[in-house]
C-alpha cells in the first residue's frame, strides 16, 4: 500500500509541477508554438499570434489545474487510511483534469478571435492588372 501511495504522490507533485511551468509560460507569452505543449487546436496553430493568445487564456485555469494536481499530492503523505488516499488522488486527478479540458476550450475560442493570417503576394509591385507590358517595372 505504502508504494501505491508513493507512486501517487509523485505522479501528482510532478504533473501538477508540469501544468504550473505550462501554464506560468503562456501566461507570460513564454510558451513556444510547438506540436507538444499547450493549447493546440487547429484554431491556436494558425498563427504565432493565436497560439499566444490561447495560451494566454488558458493559463489561469492551467495554473490552477497544477496546483489542485500538486496540493493532492503533497496531501498524500499526511493521509492514514487507503480509503482517504484514493479519494484524494482521484479528486486531485478528476479536478486537474477538468480545469485543464476548460482552459484548452477557453484557449480554443480566444483563438478563434484571431483573423487567419493574409496571404502575402511574393511580387514586389503587388497583384497584376493585366497590362500588356508586364505588371511592373521593378
Amino acid at each position: 500500500m505504502l508504494a501505491v501511495q508513493l507512486i501517487l504522490c509523485a505522479v501528482l507533485v510532478l504533473g501538477g509541477a508540469a501544468l504550473l511551468t505550462l501554464g506560468f509560460r503562456g501566461l507570460r507569452g513564454r510558451l513556444p508554438r510547438n506540436t507538444y505543449v499547450g493549447v493546440r487546436t487547429p484554431a491556436a496553430m494558425r498563427s504565432e499570434e493565436a497560439f499566444q493568445l490561447a495560451n494566454r487564456t488558458a493559463g489561469p485555469a492551467m495554473v490552477a489545474a497544477g496546483g489542485i494536481a500538486a496540493l493532492s499530492g503533497i496531501a498524500q503523505p499526511m493521509l492514514a487510511t487507503g480509503f482517504t488516499v484514493a479519494m484524494v488522488a482521484i479528486i486531485g486527478l478528476i479536478g486537474a483534469f477538468a480545469l485543464m479540458t476548460v482552459g484548452g476550450l477557453i484557449g480554443n475560442r480566444a483563438a478563434e478571435t484571431v483573423p487567419p493570417p493574409s496571404r502575402v503576394n511574393p511580387s514586389p509591385c503587388g497583384p497584376c492588372t493585366g497590362c500588356a507590358g508586364g505588371c511592373c517595372s521593378a
